[in-house]
């Protein structure tokens, strides 16, 4: 239990691996998914086509959709795009860069759904069962039956225990045509998917290698900013309720006090808590500093003046031209408000 409690916390822990370890999960479960899924042709001429492209299309989007739910980097983007602009300026480049990073990760499972399938060729075989040239593979010639009574019966090509066209042409001859083709489609598609990647990855950021390291720079900053004023809040909600907590049991006591006498005073409360608190001691302040952090981040520099403007955003005269750490930035923040 203890392993898998480290492997969980360093996955935390690291973004990027814990991400990608998320899309190889995913990778896998459609595979699985689509290993266990039963599939029924319909086997008639007017939904053959609906159903064999609705597997091969549908479950790849849900996946794809599903790639951005599960990554957490998707309300940060939001919020990072739709921010006024404050204090604090937006890059676009580091917009452009996030959100390639998260449509990479989400392309895989589609990928592999994709790629399965093709090679299976089920659906292919269903899709376009209508559409084998009888004129090479099979017999057209002398049959008596009509287009709509012929496309009838191919579409039962998927359908071993229904089709009944021997005759015009042999159901394995078929199938063998179109599995064929559904593989040489599948084996491009991965082709095709291996060698994005590997642009995407490689080549890229040789060509803007410094805009590359700089959006990759500040996306991680973004990040770790969340996390650790997530962290920051919840430290100081937690000693903002302690010391609430305690001066209601300590008027509890003094009230208790005057009606039995013999009760003995309680100890003051210790300081630490109220030190933890930054000056920020009531839900006003606390209100309209969430609502500055969200309309005017501070800019990311070191030993700043801050004061209000008419506005009510915080207005910061730089003295130094050097970006702060995330954290130190947070507290600052919050000790200056």
């Amino acid at each position: 239990m203890d392993k898998f409690r480290m492997i969980f916390q360093f996955l935390q822990s690291n973004q990027e691996s814990f991400m990608n370890g998320i899309c190889g999960i995913m990778a896998l479960a459609s595979a699985h998914m689509y290993s266990a899924f039963d599939f029924n042709c319909p086997c008639l001429p007017s939904y053959n086509m609906s159903y064999g492209m609705g597997i091969l299309v549908v479950p790849p989007i849900v996946l794809f959709l599903l790639g951005f739910v599960m990554n957490n980097n998707v309300s940060m983007l939001a919020e990072e795009w739709k921010r006024p602009t404050g204090m604090r300026q937006k890059d676009p480049a580091v917009l452009r860069y996030m959100f390639a990073s998260m449509t990479q990760r989400a392309l895989i499972a589609p990928a592999v759904w994709i790629s399965v399938t093709l090679l299976d060729g089920k659906c292919l075989i269903c899709a376009f069962s209508t559409m084998v040239p009888l004129d090479k593979l099979g017999n057209n010639t002398d049959t008596g039956l009509s287009e709509k009574e012929l496309k009838k019966i191919l579409a039962r090509l998927p359908c071993k225990e229904i089709y009944e066209g021997h005759e015009i042409i042999a159901r394995e001859v078929a199938t063998r045509y179109l599995r064929c083709i559904s593989q040489a489609l599948g084996w491009t598609f991965v082709l095709l998917m291996t060698m994005m990647a590997f642009l995407a990855r490689s080549i890229r950021p040789c060509f803007t290698q410094a805009a590359f390291l700089k959006s990759k720079y500040w996306s991680h900053y973004i990040d770790i900013e969340r996390k650790l004023f997530d962290e920051t809040c919840t430290e100081h909600a937690k000693s903002f309720a302690k010391v609430c907590i305690q001066q209601f049991f300590e008027n509890m006591n003094k009230d208790m006090k005057l009606v039995h006498p013999h009760l003995q005073e309680p100890k003051a409360p210790e300081n630490e808590e109220e030190e933890k608190l930054l000056g920020i001691t009531d839900q006003g302040t606390m209100n309209k500093l969430l609502q500055n952090w969200h309309i005017c981040k501070p800019a990311l520099n070191l030993n700043q003046e801050v004061h209000q403007n008419g506005n009510g955003c915080l207005k910061e005269h730089n003295e130094l031209n050097n970006f702060t750490l995330p954290k130190k930035e947070i507290i600052t923040y919050y000790s200056k408000v």
